[in-house]
């Protein structure tokens, strides 16, 4: 029963750190200005890809494809790790909000192609350049995210995060359940 509860301990405490950095600043804050940085300088390099498997990729490239989660079917990457949308991101705006103590907390899905691997993605892959210089994937415009209190292959434990962090289905939209 000790083992437990030092892991519920465990796991609040992580999403209590996780949480302080996955909400905007407050308006009185200037030390965030999206106008700034690299982040205006990202370029959209969207490209359709209708559930294509290419198995030939380079180490370290996101692949991304459909497992079953407890909320139901989710994109994941290539180890199952689930990916999230950020609702303070603009959708097709190829420019990422997180910046920061947020991208500790939630780090960006990356990848070293142009045009991602899918299975059983049907939504519209892409890339942007990240707030810290890599080339993050895309789904339908909004670039994703990976969260730090998720552990295992199919967590979702990001799911619903200040109601602005979201799983994707399949088809790239915003999991509502």
């Amino acid at each position: 029963m000790t083992t437990k509860l030092a892991r519920i301990a465990l796991a609040t405490a992580v999403l209590a750190f996780a949480l302080a950095g996955c909400t905007s600043p407050p308006a009185d804050d200037t030390s965030t200005d999206t106008d700034t940085g690299t982040s205006q300088e990202a370029e959209d390099t969207t490209t359709e890809d209708e559930g294509t498997d290419d198995s030939g990729d380079a180490a370290g490239e996101a692949e991304l494809m459909v497992a079953e989660t407890s909320l139901g079917e989710v994109v994941v990457d290539a180890d199952g790790m689930t990916v999230y949308m950020f609702d303070n991101d603009t959708q097709d705006s190829g420019v990422s909000s997180c910046e920061g103590q947020c991208l500790e907390n939630w780090p960006p899905v990356t990848t070293e192609s142009d045009a991602p691997a899918v299975d059983g993605v049907s939504g519209e892959v892409g890339t942007i350049t990240g707030t810290d210089g890599s080339t993050q994937v895309t789904l339908n415009g909004w670039p994703l995210y990976y969260f730090i209190g998720d552990e295992a292959a199919g967590d979702v434990n990001g799911q619903a995060v200040n109601d602005v962090w979201w799983v994707l289905t399949p088809d790239g939209e915003r999991f509502a359940g």
